[in-house]
């Protein structure tokens, strides 16, 4: 079976995360989606493949060779909640040929090389959209797809390899993907997540994060009578924001450069509250993000009186080049099994954060891998046919070459 043929299976199961539910996995369609995976990995082979009890799928391809490192594969099996992934309507645009594409026939949404200049490189692919309606999975379920064709491709053929240690994460996409990973158990001397967008890239840089959660407190008085007397929540949550420096938000920032992203806010008079997520790869300037929001929050508390403004920042994840950059043979061997297929290799920064940032710092190197999509977390998310059989042959060669 092709990879996208066990994508076109896989996206029809509901595995949206539920960033407000504390349960592991957050959401029931990941559990039912864990338990078809160890069923499908059983009959490929995979002999000892289970779900544990906080929903992590893992599984075991024996050595058939000597002397070979225990490499783990990786992939997330939740979906973003920031579109929905249902009814999930998914349909082939066979050999593209550039310019717009109607998603559904109806004039709207188009998906546009303008808006998405990487369509460019997909002319003369076989291209996996929806009908613009819902997002598409393919983040991360193309990387859950591409490791299985993988696995089946090592067992089916006998291909010489060393132990293979594979697992799929829940919860990846509300941050929690590594919480519960039994780093120990799972004994691969390194691992690499299969997470990535563009096909050649490797990544072991990401962003150091965290939150920041502020509460304002108001006074409430009859705006009639107003004068001197009231103070506004809302409008000091405003005035919060505009004291940030407003080019160093996530739309006016690229490659290294770091931001502060409002992500929601909400708020009367008397009580109104503002979400912040804050990232940069480099520590120092991370370090002085949480500081400026402390100090704005201080400012405000000397400027309207002590309790005006309440700030918890909390740290989310760091950086893994930190620990990846002694261990360069594992991007070394990412770069030759590129190469082997006929792939270019190239190394970026990631604006985000992966399952492989915390693992890696939890002592499972693991940077990370393109599946070919693009566009995610919207519904203009899509993939080509050819880019996930390209990361098929890729993860084979990565397996299959000799230490």
């Amino acid at each position: 079976m092709r990879a996208y043929e066990r994508l076109m299976k896989y996206i029809m199961f509901d595995t949206t995360s539920d960033e407000a539910c504390e349960s592991c996995p957050s959401s029931e369609g990941q559990l039912i989606f864990g338990r078809a995976l160890v069923e499908e990995m059983k009959q490929l082979g995979i002999d000892d493949a289970f779900q544990d009890e906080h929903g992590y799928i893992y599984g075991t391809l024996p050595a058939n060779v000597d002397g070979q490192p225990v490499i783990g594969l990786i992939a997330h099996m939740d979906t973003v909640a920031d579109a929905p992934a249902m009814p999930m309507k998914a349909h082939i645009v066979k050999n593209y040929q550039g310019g717009d594409i109607d998603m559904n026939e109806s004039g709207a949404p188009v998906l546009s090389p303008a808006v998405y200049p990487h369509l460019n490189a997909c002319v003369g692919k076989d291209l996996l959209i929806t009908d613009g309606r819902t997002l598409l999975g393919a983040d991360d379920k193309a990387g859950v797809a591409e490791i299985m064709t993988a696995c089946e491709q090592l067992l089916s053929q006998n291909l010489p390899h060393g132990e293979v240690r594979i697992a799929f994460t829940p919860d990846e996409e509300i941050g929690r993907g590594a919480d519960l990973f039994d780093v120990k158990g799972f004994g691969a001397d390194y691992a690499y997540t299969v997470d990535g967008d563009e096909l050649g890239g490797i990544e072991y840089e990401n962003f150091n994060a965290a939150s920041a959660q502020l509460s304002f407190h108001g006074r409430s008085v009859h705006p009639g009578s107003a004068k001197n007397k009231l103070v506004n929540a809302a409008l000091l949550a405003m005035e919060f924001d505009s004291l940030l420096p407003p080019q160093e938000r996530p739309e006016h920032t690229e490659g290294y450069e770091g931001f502060y992203h409002l992500c929601g806010v909400k708020g009367e008079t008397e009580l109104a509250e503002s979400v912040y997520i804050l990232r940069d790869h480099d520590r120092a300037r991370f370090e002085a993000r949480k500081a400026t929001v402390e100090r704005i929050a201080a400012y405000m508390n000397e400027k309207y009186g002590a309790g005006t403004v309440e700030c918890n920042v909390q740290d989310s994840y760091y950086n893994m080049r930190e620990v990846i950059e002694p261990r360069m043979d594992i991007i070394r061997r990412a770069e030759a099994a590129y190469r082997a297929v006929g792939v270019t290799p190239f190394e970026k920064p990631i604006r985000g954060g992966t399952d492989g940032s915390r693992l890696s710092l939890m002592g499972l190197p693991c940077p990370n891998l393109a599946t070919g999509g693009m566009n995610y977390h919207g519904r203009f998310e899509c993939i080509a046919v050819q880019d996930m059989d390209k990361m098929d042959e890729m993860l084979v060669a990565l397996l299959t070459l000799r230490a």
